[in-house]
């Protein structure tokens, strides 16, 4: 009986591999993959080896393994016990700075009694852009009626610069500090502006008025103001499309031909329910008052879904504005960060230099 030729080769390589699996040297990618077919064969191959290994090894192996499961076990543990909690276990510090009712600004349109109030929530912290973003922010608020402006910093002291800002403008505004509680500062992922969004919502529910709506606006977004006018009417929770988000460049909810939103856009994991930017939905206060128990959590990348389950919002609930969600009118610039720098001006003790610097370091823009 003759055998063929390659067949021959085929076995002879193959007992070559084996007998160098079984002696204890390793095998390159290749080799293996010749020599395990499937997931089964490579278990039969790594118990033989293990047979064949000595008593100090297989002590050796062991200790290896059970150290590794022990440091999963202890790390995973630590995680859970470790994080910080979604509620803050003692009373966030809460302060109002300053404040007014009245629109005294000879910019803009006349106020219009009728109108709806809108609450524009703008989460703030001391660094060189803040009085430039808050500007070219209050001087987009100034072309719309019926704003009431709470700016929340991240600080326990009142900062002049932003308290002389929104007198200037004359806009209704409330001025209040709360700042982050330390234990949320040590997290891998910072719930930023968290603390601050809270205090004004705490501020809405006990001086608001029923007849409004509440909309996040940061200090480093950019809006079209014919969106106010849109949402000014919001029955519960509106929603649109914000520009310049995740990896499609925008956050948008997905809605089919009947105005229903089926789930939300926006190139993140969907581990969320509602997958939203902060500036891209706006809640009717009344509405929101008569809600047990709204919050916002302190989890970073879940701050929105969380409130806006705090609300009881259902898909079939969102009102969807810009156009059924087919236009962008809100955008998330994100400033370019500034170094806060030192001066020196040696020479400069009798120019406008000083007089300048002095101004710059009021708006936290130099040191």
């Amino acid at each position: 009986m003759f055998e063929d030729a390659s067949t021959t080769g085929q076995n002879s390589k193959k007992g070559k591999l084996n007998l160098k699996l079984t002696m204890g040297f390793p095998l390159n990618e290749r080799e293996l993959k010749k020599t395990v077919g499937d997931h089964s064969r490579l278990d039969v191959l790594l118990w033989d080896k293990i047979q064949v290994m000595s008593h100090r090894q297989r002590i050796i192996m062991a200790i290896i393994i059970g150290g590794s499961l022990i440091y999963f076990t202890i790390t995973q543990v630590l995680l859970v016990v470790a994080k910080a909690p979604s509620e803050p276990t003692q009373p966030e510090f809460r302060k109002i700075c300053t404040f007014s009712l009245e629109r005294e600004t000879i910019y803009g349109p006349a106020e219009e009694e009728s109108l709806p109030i809108i609450y524009v929530v703008t989460p703030t912290y001391k660094r060189p852009e803040m009085v430039a973003e808050l500007t070219r922010l209050g001087q987009s608020l100034l072309l719309v009626p019926r704003i009431h402006w709470i700016i929340a910093e991240d600080n326990r002291e009142c900062s002049p610069v932003i308290s002389n800002l929104l007198t200037r403008f004359g806009l209704p505004y409330t001025h209040l500090v709360s700042p982050m509680p330390e234990i949320y500062r040590k997290e891998r992922y910072i719930p930023r502006g968290v603390s601050n969004r809270r205090a004004a919502l705490q501020w809405i529910k006990e001086n608001g008025v029923n007849h409004a709506v509440v909309y996040f606006l940061d200090d480093d977004n950019a809006i079209d103001i014919r969106l106010f006018e849109e949402m000014r009417t919001t029955k519960k929770v509106s929603m649109w499309p914000v520009g310049l988000i995740g990896d499609y460049s925008v956050s948008s909810p997905v809605v089919d031909k009947m105005d229903n939103v089926v789930g939300f856009y926006d190139g993140w994991p969907a581990d969320r329910k509602f997958q939203v930017d902060m500036a891209g939905f706006a809640v009717n206060v009344g509405y929101m008052k008569k809600q047990p128990k709204v919050t916002m959590p302190y989890i970073a990348g879940h701050e929105e879904d969380g409130f806006l389950k705090s609300l009881n919002i259902r898909y079939e609930d969102v009102e969807v504005l810009a156009s059924g969600c087919t236009e962008v009118m809100v955008w998330h610039t994100r400033t370019t960060k500034n170094p806060t720098r030192s001066l020196r001006l040696d020479k400069h003790q009798h120019d406008n230099i000083k007089r300048l610097t002095d101004n710059m370091r009021q708006m936290g823009m130099i040191k």
